[in-house]
């Protein structure tokens, strides 16, 4: 009688002693480790990546707009006779080398004349988050007129939380906006 209640404590020290071994191994411990961390660390990476692919297309379009408005600036595009917006539009579709593909069909410019640089009130054709084309003109002015040169072009993300960031358009795409203002010099 004695020796019944011993058994079931040899029993539970046996399982005990087998279990060790799987109780102390860390052998997997890494790759347990790299799979809780693996999903956001890849939504970083991707999230990092697209930012600078954004910032990489806001750059290229400033500076392709920057070269296209000193056309207006100098006086060149209006004294050359047909001056238009998708002359303008072609004038930085040549400047953005890598985007010249979908330029075309994606670029929205706005070019109008101020009367001040301060304060000046102008419309977001894009409050809406649809492009609304009866709030953008183009009047590139004459000698001394003080311009404004809005261009957009629309990116579309990849990753949702860019998309909640970024996104400034219905369609889930980040609107890239480049903008410059100057005064006409004497031509």
């Amino acid at each position: 009688m004695i020796l019944e209640g011993v058994f079931p404590l040899l029993d539970i020290a046996r399982r005990r002693l087998r279990a060790m071994p799987w109780v102390r191994s860390e052998g997997g411990a890494v790759a347990v480790e790299f799979a809780m961390v693996a999903l956001p660390f890849i939504f970083i990476i991707f999230s990092i990546f697209e930012l600078a692919l954004i910032l990489l297309i806001y750059s290229t379009l400033e500076n392709g707009m920057g070269d296209a408005a000193r056309t207006i600036r100098t006086g060149s595009l209006q004294t050359a006779g047909g001056a238009t917006a998708s002359s303008f539009r072609n004038a930085i579709c040549a400047n953005l080398g890598w985007l010249q593909s979908d330029c075309q069909a994606k670029l929205q410019v706005d070019v109008r004349t101020l009367s001040q640089f301060t304060n000046p009130s102008v419309t977001d054709p894009y409050a809406t988050g649809n492009f609304d084309s009866t709030q953008v003109q183009f009047s590139p002015g004459a000698q001394g007129s003080i311009v404004l040169v809005r261009a957009w072009y629309p990116w579309p993300l990849i990753m949702p939380s860019m998309n909640a960031a970024l996104s400034r358009a219905n369609n889930g795409t980040a609107l890239i906006l480049a903008t410059t203002t100057f005064k006409n010099e004497p031509y």
